[in-house]
């Protein structure tokens, strides 16, 4: 019985580190070529065939995904950390950073995020949503503190770091401009007598 036990769990054993070695070598290929890599190119270094990776991961958009969990996992670490802040509005600035960070992390990340956000069924539609969820956290802290205004909602904040990082992935916006961008944002969300200093 043992046996049997172990063959069953090898084919189990054996995916997960394909899965493993896929994940690893997309990492590497995104990063130094962005979100159109080629596929086949990764299976490759991964040591699998094409098949073994469209098994694990049947779109382009599915190996993303897992991609962007690992690697944002990095950036993600400090978010406790952020949350713990004494100044609500410092706390939030600092996360819309972290995001814009998390969305620039792969040349050309931000279209596949764009077109995901009205599909429920993406499989970015959780790593988008992971981001959006932080985002409520800090932002209804920053409202109750009285530094945000009530009517921003955290989606909306999502949006408008996106579109920073489209604007830096595509260069449409220089160091100076995004600069400028970002404190346009933020102005945008905090509370009106406190950002004009009445």
């Amino acid at each position: 019985m043992a046996e049997q036990g172990s063959k069953a769990r090898r084919p189990r054993i054996d995916g997960l580190h394909n899965r493993a070695l896929i994940v690893d070598a997309a990492l590497r290929h995104f990063t130094e070529q962005g979100i159109n890599a080629s596929l086949e190119g990764i299976a490759k270094e991964a040591g699998v065939g094409p098949a073994t990776l469209y098994r694990h991961f049947p779109t382009r958009e599915a190996l993303l995904a897992d991609a962007l969990y690992v690697r944002g996992e990095e950036l993600l670490a400090g978010v406790t950390e952020i949350e713990r802040s004494a100044d609500p509005d410092c706390a939030l600035q600092r996360w819309m950073r972290v995001m814009e960070d998390y969305l620039s992390l792969f040349q050309g990340l931000p279209d596949p995020v764009i077109r995901a956000l009205p599909e429920q069924d993406s499989p970015l539609s959780a790593p988008c949503q992971r981001l959006i969820d932080v985002t409520d956290r800090l932002l209804k802290h920053a409202q109750r503190s009285g530094s945000a205004r009530p009517e921003v909602q955290a989606d909306g904040l999502f949006l408008s770091v996106l579109c920073l990082a489209w604007a830096k992935a595509t260069g449409a916006a220089d160091n100076a401009t995004l600069e400028t961008l970002r404190t346009m944002t933020a102005v945008g969300y905090l509370d009106q007598v406190r950002a004009t200093g009445q």
